[in-house]
Order: C-alpha cells, then sequence, then structure tokens
C-alpha cells in the first residue's frame, strides 16, 4: 500500500548576505556611464544616493528622502535601478535600497567614490 502522507521536501536556503533580507529579481547590469551620469544629474537622485554611499548598507526607502512625495521618490528609485546604481531588497518586511557599490566599481572604475566626494562635500 503507497505512503499517502505529504513528505515536506527540504531545499537549501538560498544565500543572501543577512539572513532576514532577501533580494528582488535583479536588474540589468550597470548601464554606460552616459545613462549613469543622466541618473546621478538630478539632485534628489544624487542625494539618494549619497545618502546610500555613506551608510554603507541598505536603507529604508523614507530615509532616502524628504522633498519629495512618495511617488515622486518611487520613479527616482526606478531611475537609478535602472541604471544599475541601486537594488531595491526587504529587510524584516520592510522595502529598502541597497547600492550597487562593487557592481558600479567594477563596471565604471572610480566614479563612485568620486562621485559621493563630490556630492558630501557639496552638501556641507
Amino acid at each position: 500500500m503507497p505512503d499517502t502522507e505529504a513528505r515536506a521536501v527540504e531545499t537549501p536556503p538560498q544565500a543572501v548576505t543577512e539572513a532576514s533580507a532577501y533580494p528582488l529579481p535583479r536588474f540589468a547590469p550597470v548601464a554606460p556611464l552616459p545613462a549613469v551620469l543622466g541618473a546621478l544629474q538630478d539632485p534628489v537622485r544624487l542625494e539618494m544616493v549619497r545618502r546610500l554611499g555613506n551608510a554603507g548598507e541598505a536603507l529604508r526607502c523614507s530615509a532616502l528622502y524628504e522633498t519629495v512625495s512618495k511617488s515622486t521618490a518611487a520613479h527616482h528609485f526606478k531611475i537609478l535601478r535602472e541604471a544599475g546604481l541601486t537594488e531595491r531588497v526587504i529587510i524584516d518586511g520592510n522595502a529598502c535600497q541597497l547600492l550597487r557599490t562593487a557592481e558600479v566599481e567594477a563596471a565604471l572604475p572610480g566614479l563612485l567614490p568620486a562621485v559621493l566626494d563630490a556630492a558630501n562635500h557639496t552638501s556641507e
């Protein structure tokens, strides 16, 4: 007589950097230089990238903007993701943005440190 009980199939957990975080589907690789610079030319997006770069970790979306509405911020996040600068991750059930520092550095060496340095000097 066949065993009719359902058996749980163990699947290995996906590798993530934090136990409570998992990435959403990744976007295309870092865009070419003109597209990245185009994404960074807007002061709101530049400030978002500056805050992410200074934090060195994923930040909640609401911590990245103050002067624009939530829908406008969502548009800016989309532009940054399409340029390959950021990635949306879920941490403890909260939507967060993560700066793709390693990927940007590999695609455009030296660009991100220079942009962050200039943005930090401008905001002081």
